[in-house]
């Protein structure tokens, strides 16, 4: 519950029949010189859901990454894997 006495408008769904109402924004950025990141932006699952999610990528492809503010953002560009992890996972992706 919020202050004013209204409840939290954001839901997570551990629903295994759950559906992603839009689909997940997978993109790539650079800043300065580094290697890149890649982002998954728009993912609705409870934090805890996230964090496991990443833990598999993160063996799957061997790299690093970390949950920023509910984006899941893996070391290195790796959207060709990352997305055909997620098709598979039944999710819809859209590079962005």
């Amino acid at each position: 519950m919020l202050e004013c006495g209204v409840a939290d408008p954001i839901v997570y769904s551990s629903d295994p029949g759950f559906r992603q109402p839009e689909p997940l924004r997978l993109s790539f950025a650079r800043a300065g010189k580094g290697s890149g990141v890649t982002r998954l932006e728009r993912l609705i699952l409870h934090p805890t859901l996230k964090l496991r999610l990443l833990t598999e990528l993160k063996k799957r492809l061997g790299c690093g990454g970390a949950v920023k503010d509910g984006v899941l953002e893996l070391q290195g560009d790796h959207r060709d894997a990352v997305e055909a992890e997620l098709v598979k996972r039944g999710y819809k992706v859209k590079r962005a």
